[in-house]
């Protein structure tokens, strides 16, 4: 294996092992993560990232492991369930495998796996993750024919009378209709940033509004939201995260009847006042034939913007460069 490809090994070790602490955060904590849905995304995204680093460099025991996860994780975040220990026993089995492929890897003094090692976890795992795809199946299916049962009874508002005034009692079940708007949210934000895309974000987020329209703060809540989101110099990676945690914090304290409580955070205010950021201008002239790009100063915005911009040949360069530079670094 050529120095190149070893750097890019190790840099996938280390940000395997990034997305396992994750993952592992995540599962250790299920019962409470569930109703958070943009940390259900983040294991969800976790899993991926290293199914496809693991793609790339032709690992396909971490590849195939990670994938049965994050298939899983989908079917958290676009339908939470009830959990129990079960299911959480099942999950962390399915890390522990995953771990352990990327802890061989780790271990290894060649940067390889060995095929007896890895057949023997696949092996050990497979029928785990059959078990937990079924039982995640089978929960779904009970609280979905639980919520159809209950839908009647919280579908449409009712008329109540007070005196001689017929007023319209507020929505029962505000948390679930934020949850379900929130991964609405999610999905769209994972489609990519585009126009269109943009502009459906923000009618998803507008239609938090009617939840409770008499709301005052819950009002300006929402308005800020859809500000940000429409706001073009804000990336997805940057603005998501953001607003998906504001209208969640937002949205449980409208269930518990405190809307008197909430409130935009400075993040989310600055988030609309966002303007694109203007490169100095150089002080020596450069080759007109020279391409430039614009990096955004949040991680994840830069790395979009580097792979928007750039082949994989070149990433590939630019990681192997930037671990010299690290390393360098940490030597003086």
């Amino acid at each position: 294996m050529d120095d190149n490809k070893q750097q890019i090994v190790h840099y996938f070790i280390e940000e395997a092992q990034e997305h396992l602490e994750t993952v592992e955060q995540g599962l250790l904590d299920l019962a409470e993560v569930i109703s958070d849905a943009e940390r259900v995304n983040e294991m969800f995204r976790a899993a991926h990232s290293i199914k496809g680093g693991a793609a790339m460099l032709g690992f396909t025991g971490i590849q195939a492991t990670a994938h049965k996860l994050e298939d899983c994780f989908k079917i958290l975040r676009d339908h939470p369930v009830p959990i129990d220990r079960r299911l959480e026993g099942l999950f962390l089995k399915g890390y522990d495998a995953l771990k352990a492929l990327v802890e061989e890897l780790a271990n290894s003094p060649t940067l390889s796996l060995r095929p007896e090692v890895v057949d023997s976890i696949l092996s050990g795992s497979a029928a785990n993750f059959v078990e937990l795809q079924e039982y995640l199946e089978e929960m779904l299916n009970i609280h979905t024919q639980d919520t159809t049962k209950e839908a009647p009874a919280v579908a449409v508002p009712k008329e109540m009378a007070v005196g001689n005034t017929a007023v319209m009692a507020p929505p029962v079940n505000v948390v679930a209709t934020v949850t379900t708007t929130l991964q609405q949210m999610l999905a769209l934000f994972k489609q990519g940033d585009n126009p269109a895309n943009r502009q459906q974000l923000v009618s998803v987020a507008q239609s938090l509004a009617a939840i409770e329209p008499n709301a005052a703060n819950w009002q300006a809540l929402v308005q800020t939201t859809t500000q940000a989101i429409s706001n073009p110099h804000n990336t997805y990676n940057a603005v998501a995260p953001l607003v998906i945690r504001e209208i969640k914090q937002a949205g449980d304290l409208l269930a518990a009847g405190r809307d008197s409580e909430i409130t935009a955070s400075a993040q989310l205010q600055q988030a609309v006042a966002t303007v694109a950021p203007v490169a100095p201008t150089p002080a020596v002239a450069t080759t007109p034939a020279a391409a430039q790009i614009t990096i955004p100063v949040d991680v994840r915005g830069a790395a979009q913007g580097i792979l928007q911009n750039f082949s994989r040949q070149q990433v590939t360069e630019l990681v192997v460069l930037l671990h010299r530079v690290i390393s360098n670094s940490k030597q003086n």
